[in-house]
């Protein structure tokens, strides 16, 4: 993918990967880069799906889109979280192959990985054990995607590949009040609650699993790494993205109630659920490709707010 001039679809461009995908190929020179809201194709749609790629025949396809959420959303509405992004990576990849694309690159999401399996998440960790069962319907939805894109290039030699980013936050996140991800949840929840100059700020669990966390800039720019210098024959099934640092939520809760500067008190309801109990992702593999991380979580943070202020 280094032809500056190759046809680039990415599926999900106003989503926070997506978004961080478009801009970092416009800033490495990519000019051809095909957008669809969903309002112009609906990617649960196979029929509308397979005649924009038979019209427009894009060389390179990033599927970042998905419909995501929390623990309460996912626990909530299991169907729609499976059907749904069931519909959207099948379409997708299947049309993918059937007009030729050149490679596609596939992002997943570290919940595929079992609740209880070691850490840090070694890809080899794949179902070696039980999902967490407050995001199982989108694990397993993302779990067929991977699997997916490898059966494509074992039986056909398509040079499909599959990332696991570990959680992300920055521009463009979903800071919906029941069904974005802890950190936007908790961004919107701490500046509200400086807003209204409540006393205290009511977080769900114990504050003590452990969390890793990357700017979506990160993400995108191994993506593009990798789409520019790894094949599905040296990737494999699948690769980890990620940090390599992990935070117990109860100092991810003070980095962001910092970052807002709200004053009030923080307090952990312990009858409300804490998802997977530990989860940072052994980043080895592309690490000893020539990718690191650029961005702490400090100065992400930042960024993010300054993103959020922007919408409110």
């Amino acid at each position: 993918m280094r032809d500056k001039s190759k046809k680039i679809f990415v599926a999900g461009h106003k989503g926070l990967v997506g978004s961080a995908i478009v801009k970092v190929c416009k800033d490495n020179g990519y000019s051809n880069i095909l957008t669809r809201t969903r309002e112009e194709l609906n990617l649960t749609n196979a029929s509308a799906v397979e005649e924009f790629f038979k019209k427009e025949r894009p060389q390179y396809v990033f599927i970042a889109a998905a419909k995501v959420g929390g623990i309460h959303a996912n626990s909530t509405y299991p169907v729609q979280f499976l059907l749904d992004n069931l519909k959207i990576e099948c379409n997708l990849i299947e049309s993918s192959a059937k007009y030729e694309a050149e490679k596609v690159l596939f992002l997943g999401s570290s919940c595929i990985y079992p609740r209880l399996a070691p850490q840090p998440l070694k890809e080899e960790y794949l179902l070696t054990g039980l999902l967490e069962p407050t995001n199982e319907a989108y694990a397993i939805s993302k779990i067929a995607g991977i699997k997916l894109c490898r059966a494509y290039y074992r039986q056909y030699g398509k040079n499909f590949i599959s990332v696991m980013p570990c959680n992300l936050y920055g521009p463009n996140d979903n800071y919906h009040p029941t069904e974005s991800h802890v950190l936007p949840a908790l961004i919107r929840r701490f500046h509200f609650a400086k807003l209204n100059n409540d006393k205290e700020v009511v977080v769900w669990g114990t504050g003590k699993p452990l969390r890793e966390f990357l700017y979506s800039l990160d993400c995108a720019e191994a993506c593009l790494f990798l789409m520019e210098n790894c094949d599905a024959s040296e990737i494999g099934e699948f690769i980890n993205i990620g940090s390599g640092r992990e935070y117990p939520i109860a100092s991810l809760v003070e980095y962001v109630k910092k970052t807002v500067g709200y004053q009030g008190n923080i307090v952990f309801d312990h009858t409300k659920p804490d998802g997977t109990p530990r989860k940072v992702m052994d980043i080895s593999r592309i690490t000893a490709l020539g990718w690191r991380p650029k961005f702490s979580l400090e100065d992400g943070l930042a960024l993010a707010y300054e993103d959020f202020l922007k919408k409110m």
